[in-house]
């Protein structure tokens, strides 16, 4: 079994190539940057290529053509809702919704298909903020630039399965947290920053929920999908129910030994912060999916990252955009 992997650098990316590996898989990557260094890539050894999906199309093209995947599997974006609101958000559509457009476009020439099916990694934020766990079939409703460059290319995938008949699942996981992930993350700032001796800005006091998943489990959903769903579905992956960041922050401090209070300064709540994101996954519980790791052996594997990386300690976790 051959996967290529799209946004392989990233840490979700990352992290799905180390579980296919750990299947016996022969794992390609490819992403917009050169590897990180070992305390992100974790070491993980395969073969990458550092090409940009939106600005080095057809190095990518010639990558995938040449190790003829059975499955490509996309994590590729500009994330970051929060920040989408900024003067540059044009970059969120020219990667999430033009750059993967182009891309199927091409993939979508070679008829026959090459592969059997390519596998997209959207997000719980099309869903804009719920009272209530949402279905695949739920209304799409965005509340940030980077949910509706999402949600266009979630939407034109939909069309190309249903007019075109190009083999696609889309995979929609909540919020994900693991070793390797980009220091702004509330999990990873708040263990660094505790374990540095700072303190974290609790925005609006922590009152927003997300649904958060360890990324291993996000993974084996991914893999599960890939391998059995069929081809047009669309599968949500979360836990059960959502914790509120204050809840987050406190369990990070239970994890690393100190109190709540020795952790955390309050500030204003962001802007354009939604309330609740919250998904319904028993579509594909039917598939045998189940969350295996919870909060505590969750937050004990992060501890154990920063732990044996300690440069870690010494690196910002600001936000910066890498377009």
């Amino acid at each position: 079994m051959r996967i290529c992997v799209l946004g392989a650098g990233g840490v979700f990316g990352n992290n799905f190539t180390a579980f296919c590996l750990g299947q016996g898989a022969e794992v390609m990557g490819i992403g917009r940057n050169s590897r990180k260094p070992p305390c992100f890539s974790l070491g993980i050894d395969y073969p990458y290529h550092a090409y940009h999906i939106t600005y080095e199309l057809e190095y990518v093209l010639k990558e995938i053509y040449k190790f003829a995947p059975d499955y490509i599997v996309n994590f590729a974006a500009q994330g970051e809702g929060a920040v989408s609101w900024g003067s540059d958000n044009w970059r969120f559509y020219e990667t999430n919704c033009v750059g993967l457009v182009r891309l199927v476009g091409e993939l979508e020439k070679q008829q026959p298909y090459n592969f059997k099916k390519f596998i997209h990694i959207g997000t719980s934020e099309l869903y804009g903020s719920r009272e209530t766990p949402a279905k695949e079939d739920a209304p799409i409703t965005p509340t940030s630039p980077y949910g509706v460059s999402k949600v266009a290319f979630d939407l034109h995938l939909k069309v190309m399965f249903e007019r075109l008949g190009f083999p696609m699942n889309i995979v929609r996981p909540c919020n994900a947290y693991a070793p390797g992930q980009q220091l702004h993350r509330v999990i990873p700032k708040t263990i660094i920053t505790g374990k540095s001796g700072g303190k974290i800005e609790l925005h609006g006091g922590g009152k927003a929920r997300k649904s958060y998943l360890h990324a291993t489990d996000v993974s084996r959903g991914i893999f599960m999908v890939m391998k059995t769903a069929p081809v047009g579905e669309i599968y949500n992956v979360a836990s059960d129910e959502p914790t509120s960041i204050r809840d987050v922050v406190s369990l990070c401090a239970k994890a690393i030994k100190m109190s709540f209070e020795q952790l955390v300064t309050e500030a204003p709540e962001r802007f354009g912060q939604d309330g609740t994101y919250w998904m319904d996954s028993t579509k594909i519980k039917a598939l045998g999916w189940r969350q295996a790791i919870g909060w505590e052996f969750g937050l004990d594997d992060m501890v154990h990252w920063v732990n044996c990386y300690p440069e870690l300690l010494k690196m910002p976790t600001d936000y910066v955009m890498r377009a």
